[in-house]
């Protein structure tokens, strides 16, 4: 098992990593938009833009991309971000397509909108 953080990010400030790696697989944490720097009251857009700048950080540390992801779960702060997320979603995999589930929640802490967890293939 290995424990994977970004140089490019600050470190977590909970008592998690931000990646695993174990058995060929890399685990990454929930993503939230990078605080202090994204805004809770900042479009989906840019929420999710800063999302999957990170998760793409901590894929880089690991060895991977986004082509490795095979499975995404995404939490939404509301269904009505749905057709939103799916736009946004298909322009950073393109043709890619791993798994995903979204699951729609009353909140997500600090007043976010989105929250992102990866699980990719280390090759």
């Amino acid at each position: 098992m290995e424990f994977i953080q970004s140089s490019e990010l600050p470190a977590p400030a909970g008592h998690y990593s931000q990646a695993v790696a174990a058995g060929g697989l890399v685990f990454l944490s929930g993503i939230l938009p990078a605080q202090g720097v994204v805004a809770p009251d900042a479009s989906f857009e840019a929420q999710c833009d800063s999302v999957f700048a990170q998760c793409e950080q901590v894929l880089r540390a690991a060895g991977c991309g986004f082509g490795e992801v095979v499975q995404c779960t995404a939490y939404l702060a509301g269904v009505e971000y749905w057709p939103a997320f799916n736009g946004i979603y298909a322009r950073v995999f393109g043709a890619h397509k791993p798994a995903r589930a979204v699951v729609p929640v009353p909140n997500l802490h600090h007043g976010y909108l989105v929250e992102i967890q990866l699980v990719a293939e280390r090759r």
